[in-house]
């Protein structure tokens, strides 16, 4: 992109008369630099917002106008996964375009007293080749790949970060303190830090609205113990007053009417979006940023939160730590003007670790090899030719152990690893049986050892993760 830039500018130059040169090239290039000025790119990821907590897939119980607003003017996927089934994996899927099978971190290891294992020092991400070509990065949320001051803080990766580092200390919305790079910020305790945490962000798009920009929003939104601020919380609790004698309890915290509390935050953070959608039309960078929000997995059980009243997982099967569809499969909304057809619906399949190679794309670099991720800008833009997967797959060492892969509609989960890695494979057909309800693996042998070669190919040995029993 680059090289045509300046060709561009070579042979402007070259046509025009000396005398004039000054004022010509002030024109040529402004117009070159604003056709060729990549996009800002935004990635908001919720926390354990599963495939159906979104209203404009299907939910029910409260509304996210704004983040419905997203959809209706870009793009929905309707078969777009995470990277896991869990936090810290998910994150690294998606920051490194490798799945779990590859990933250097494939399941959430805590440190004391705050953070979870690091990533190695040199390891490729998003931000790192983002910077490369020119682009300001900044992250505010939850990071969880990396402790504090360790190989992989958030700071290492990003210009700017702000946010709890720790995923155990996000498991509540009060903090005592957060983290603004390498510093540690004391907070009251009393202030709910979905709100310091979203006036950052707006402030890094502030800062930056001259140059693209990389803005990653790992929001907290609806993570572990269910607190909303109570200008949010009061009108369900109004409205789900059946609930008040129940109390939500994780992490230390007692919530009064948790079902209340987690349509509060919902509502929350897509108010949250309204004002980002609002802070882009005020600074005309609309048209110039995508757009993007999915979430990390499927909706949890944890703070009293009840995903079978919500139908959080709308017609899939399981939850949060689940291979089956609804731990894994997540919302995924893509918004540009101008590049993306407003109000399309895409059966595209695809994963978090996609992004990576996506990004890279839009900003005109080239994508490290030996990914497991494709990049979807023909998708999103409708040009160009699609690549596409011949298998997404997923590990998971909790619960006894699990893998899982797509292949085409085809599905296949094997459980309990830990005591045989020769156990029985499940088979199921989503085009036909999208809620996983008849295991076809009897009526299907050779797609069942098709799935088996998947599951040896797509997983590189680490000494960090096994599924051999742990000695005692």
């Amino acid at each position: 992109m680059t090289k045509r830039w300046s060709d561009r500018i070579r042979g402007n130059v070259w046509k025009i008369g000396i005398a004039i040169m000054g004022i010509a090239v002030g024109l040529t290039v402004g117009r070159a630099q604003a056709q060729q000025r990549p996009p800002n790119i935004i990635y908001l990821l919720l926390d354990d917002a599963g495939y159906g907590d979104l209203s404009c897939y299907g939910q029910r119980r409260f509304e996210t106008p704004n983040i419905d607003r997203v959809a209706a003017e870009g793009m929905r996927f309707t078969q777009h996964y995470a990277g896991s089934t869990v936090c810290a994996p998910t994150r690294c899927c998606l920051m490194t375009g490798l799945h779990t099978g590859h990933a250097y971190v494939r399941g959430n290891r805590e440190v004391q007293p705050e953070g979870q294992a690091p990533m190695p020092a040199e390891i490729v991400t998003i931000p790192r080749l983002l910077k490369r070509a020119g682009y300001a990065t900044g992250a505010f949320g939850k990071w969880g790949l990396g402790a504090p001051g360790s190989t992989s803080d958030p700071a290492r990766h990003f210009d700017e970060f702000f946010g709890y580092n720790c995923q155990r200390q996000a498991h509540r919305y009060y903090p005592t303190h957060l983290w603004h790079n390498f510093e540690k910020v004391p907070m009251d305790g009393k202030t709910h830090s979905a709100e310091p945490i979203m006036q950052a962000a707006l402030r890094f798009v502030r800062q930056h609205r001259d140059h693209p920009f990389f803005l990653y929003l790992p929001v907290t939104i609806p993570h572990a113990a269910m607190q909303a601020p109570p200008e949010y919380a009061e009108p369900f609790r109004k409205k789900f007053a059946q609930f008040e004698d129940r109390i939500g309890q994780y992490a230390g915290t007692r919530t009064p009417n948790p079902i209340a509390q987690f349509a509060g935050m919902m509502t929350q953070v897509d108010d949250q979006v309204g004002e980002l959608l609002q802070l882009l039309e005020e600074l005309g960078l609309t048209e110039d940023t995508l757009l993007m929000i999915s979430s990390d997995n499927g909706p949890h059980r944890e703070g009293g939160h009840d995903p079978d009243f919500f139908d959080s997982n709308g017609p899939l099967r399981g939850y949060k730590r689940d291979l089956y569809e609804g731990g894994i499969r997540a919302p995924l909304i893509a918004k540009w003007p101008g590049h993306i057809a407003a109000g399309v619906e895409t059966d595209f399949v695809c994963a978090h670790w996609d992004m990576l190679p996506t990004f890279c794309e839009l900003a005109g670099i080239e994508s490290p090899s030996g990914l497991d991720g494709v990049s979807i800008v023909p998708t999103l833009t409708g040009t160009g030719q699609q690549p596409t997967h011949a298998y997404l797959y997923w590990e998971f060492y909790e619960q006894g152990g699990k893998r899982a892969a797509r292949i085409g509609n085809w599905k296949a989960v094997q459980l309990n690893l830990r005591k045989s890695m020769d156990g029985p494979i499940e088979l199921y057909d989503l085009q036909q049986d999208e809620g996983e309800t008849v295991n076809l693996a009897d009526r299907h042998p050779e797609v069942v050892e098709l799935a088996k070669k998947v599951f040896s190919e797509a997983h590189t040995p680490s000494p960090l993760w096994s599924f051999q029993p742990q000695s005692r």
